[in-house]
């Protein structure tokens, strides 16, 4: 029999759940059927589900790529300023995301250093680049956080036990480290594209949200919002929370997979 302390936790849990599950649903009931499918098939529409899709799954890929290697070293090694870089890459969770685009714009616009990168031809304000760097700013102190603790959950005796054997640093993390962390660096990517997906203030600062050229979907949002096309708005905020919900939904169960198998 259950007692009134599991009871009441689960009732919490239930309750707030539902709460959470009816808030959302109530999106899908807001426009008619032929306001979705007309604004689903919008040029604006489809340009916008595009360049959400394919900014934020290079800016995952990037991310996880340099996550991965700055994680281990956090782990791993001890180094000067250690605890400086952690704080560093800590610091854009507490603070709101239009901080960082504000701070993204200011490093990359009209400046010295903005206009040494557009002497060599790289233009970031304003454009696709903008959106994916923005979004890579924003997703990778998430990334770290996972896969750093993922790490630190693997002994580091299993390391040790191959350097042993005669086998250097990289083939050990190749052969050792990686597939013991392959579950955690999936739920990694799962957070890492999520997030990179709903990023707005820092990609419509950097970006500019230009309209069908650098309108993410989130942007989308926004401008249809409030210009009072509700059935654009809502149609977009389906659109991103099923992305969102499929992402997710697939991701973990792949690394939920992963975790039994290596069980």
């Amino acid at each position: 029999m259950k007692s009134k302390f599991e009871i009441t936790f689960i009732s919490i849990s239930f309750i707030f759940t539902s709460f959470l599950f009816i808030i959302i649903g109530s999106i899908f009931f807001i426009t008619s059927p032929q306001g979705f499918i007309e604004s689903l098939f919008s040029d604006e529409m489809l340009s916008a589900i595009g360049l959400t899709l394919s900014t934020s799954l290079l800016a995952a890929i990037a991310v996880m790529m340099v996550a991965v290697p700055t994680a281990y070293s956090l782990s791993r090694y001890s180094f000067p300023l250690k605890s400086v870089v952690k704080s560093i890459l800590d610091l854009p969770m507490a603070f709101p995301e239009i901080v960082l685009g504000i701070a993204l714009l200011m490093l990359f616009g009209d400046n010295i250093f903005g206009n040494f990168l557009k002497s060599f031809g790289i233009n970031i304000i304003f454009t696709t680049l903008g959106i994916i760097i923005a979004q890579f700013f924003v997703a990778f102190p998430y990334a770290v956080r996972i896969v750093y603790s993922t790490f630190n959950y693997i002994n580091p005796r299993y390391e040790l036990v191959s350097r042993s054997l005669g086998y250097g640093e990289f083939q050990t993390f190749k052969n050792i480290t990686l597939p013991l962390a392959k579950g955690g660096i999936f739920a990694s990517s799962v957070v890492t594209l999520a997030r990179c997906i709903g990023t707005f203030a820092a990609v419509l600062l950097v970006g500019g949200g230009t309209y069908m050229k650098t309108e993410t979907l989130p942007i989308a949002i926004y401008f249809n919002l409030s210009l009072g096309n509700i059935d654009m708005s809502i149609t977009a905020s389906i659109i991103l929370l099923l992305i969102s919900f499929v992402a997710i939904f697939t991701l973990e169960k792949y690394a939920k997979d992963k975790i039994m198998a290596m069980e």
